[in-house]
């Protein structure tokens, strides 16, 4: 038996996992067909496809159809209130938060965005202060994509008398300082924000396929709130991320 059989396919996703930890295989881009890994590693074939199998349940690779294997390993981004100040969420003509978070990674931030005025579930609709069965919200789902990952899944409603014929219906990423910095200058700046983390739980169909992940695979859910000094809820949020991608951290006053 080769001495790579004896070592098994962990060995050999051991070896590629550093190679992508070390930058060897670039985030975003393709690995080397597999015959050319067996070649490399000194590997049959089905022991490489093993440890891509082993990679791709860590969240380090992905197949896609007609480009080979991905590369998807990313640092967790970490959430934190710091990412909401202005000078964050604008830095260099960041369209938002995650711009920048990306951009930081060395990484080229990407939104495919649709916009329609809808009925909000009924939690939305009682967060925003508004009547529950009626049309009166914008909502903006946005896949979040970093050099071509899916990292994002966001659903973001306003109420509609705030919103309608705003900039906040164009359909791409077209706001420097993303939603919120949009708001305030339309007269709702935000001044306190509230949000929930479900921190671990399976995604949905659709979750799955938005962010190609496999269904076993959790993600993180994120409901945020965001209020004017007056106290009206001006934006609700809800972001779904893989829960690999993603880190909290939240500093408060203790009494």
């Amino acid at each position: 038996m080769p001495q790579s059989e004896r070592h098994g396919y962990r060995e050999i996703a051991a070896k590629i996992r550093e190679g992508i930890l070390r930058g060897e295989y670039k985030t975003g881009e393709a690995l080397p067909p597999e015959p050319q890994l067996a070649d490399r590693y000194g590997a049959s074939r089905s022991l490489v496809n093993r440890a891509m199998q082993v990679l791709a349940g860590e969240g380090l690779v992905r197949a896609r159809q007609g480009r080979g294997t991905m590369v998807t390993w990313l640092p967790p981004m970490l959430h934190s209130p710091a990412r909401y100040d202005r000078s964050a969420r604008e830095n260099q003509g960041a369209k938002g938060a995650f711009d920048n978070e990306v951009r930081s990674l060395g990484l080229e931030p990407q939104h495919e965005i649709t916009v329609e005025r809808s009925e909000p579930p009924a939690d939305v609709a009682e967060a925003l202060g508004l009547p529950v069965g009626e049309v009166n919200c914008l909502v903006r789902r946005r896949r979040l994509l970093a050099s071509g990952i899916p990292v994002r899944l966001n659903e973001s409603w306003f109420p509609l008398d705030i919103a309608e014929g705003t900039v906040l219906e164009a359909d791409g990423p077209v706001i420097v300082g993303g939603v919120k910095t949009a708001l305030a200058e339309l007269g709702y700046p935000q001044v306190s924000a509230t949000e929930r983390l479900i921190p671990s739980r399976l995604p949905t169909d659709a979750e799955a396929n938005g962010l190609e992940i496999s269904p076993e695979r959790t993600v993180v859910q994120i409901s945020h709130i965001g209020k004017t000094a007056e106290g009206r809820a001006v934006e609700v949020t809800v972001t779904v991320a893989p829960a690999h991608y993603l880190m909290a951290e939240y500093t408060f006053p203790l009494t």
